[in-house]
């Protein structure tokens, strides 16, 4: 997991700078030639590990992605920022998506005012998201910081002193909007197999 480096899903978002400085001891990938599989491999691991996929739900994502328009490399993506997750996590309301998944499992997420405990669901232009009641102990540290980092353009993020942070899908996400460095195809091609 190391060798995947710079996972803003798994690292939060101001740490996954410093994992770039991390380096693997006796990593001889210089002098060795990597192979065609090998490069599809890590690019399906740095997709699964940063958004806290089993192989069965990324194949799941790619063969929707076969059956739906556009192109087949970019539908996962979308449908994997759309996750209710990582929706969270990129509103800066989790620090990393796993975090976020803790948050949604254990109730503590609305969505257009009712709970939603499933982590994956799929959220849709104009659904409103709040935590329920409270704040969680990392956004109690955090209220003053809420907003200053980067919320992907297809989200909004409003801050209010009376009430708790409200986000806003504005529309489906788009590549450019993707904060993860990888190459889609790589992972199609990977599951082209299977599905």
């Amino acid at each position: 997991m190391r060798r995947l480096k710079n996972l803003p899903g798994l690292a939060g978002k101001n740490n996954a700078s410093n994992l770039d400085e991390v380096r693997v001891v006796g990593d001889q990938s210089a002098s060795k030639k990597i192979s065609q599989f090998c490069v599809r491999l890590e690019a399906k691991q740095r997709l699964r590990l940063n958004y806290g996929l089993t192989e069965r739900q990324l194949l799941n994502y790619v063969r929707i992605a076969r059956r739906t328009r556009g192109s087949t490399g970019q539908v996962p993506l979308q449908l994997l920022e759309m996750r209710l997750d990582n929706v969270i996590f990129q509103l800066g309301m989790a620090s990393t998506i796993p975090a976020a998944r803790q948050l949604v499992n254990h109730r503590h997420i609305l969505v257009n005012h009712r709970i939603v405990d499933i982590p994956s669901y799929r959220r849709k232009p104009k659904d409103i998201i709040t935590i329920r009641n409270r704040l969680t102990s990392y956004n109690a540290g955090k209220v003053k910081s809420f907003g200053r980092d980067e919320v992907p353009d297809h989200l909004t993020l409003s801050i209010s002193k009376t009430s708790e942070p409200t986000g806003l899908v504005n529309h489906m996400a788009n590549r450019e909007s993707v904060n993860l460095d990888i190459n889609e195809l790589l992972v199609v091609e990977f599951h082209s197999r299977k599905a």
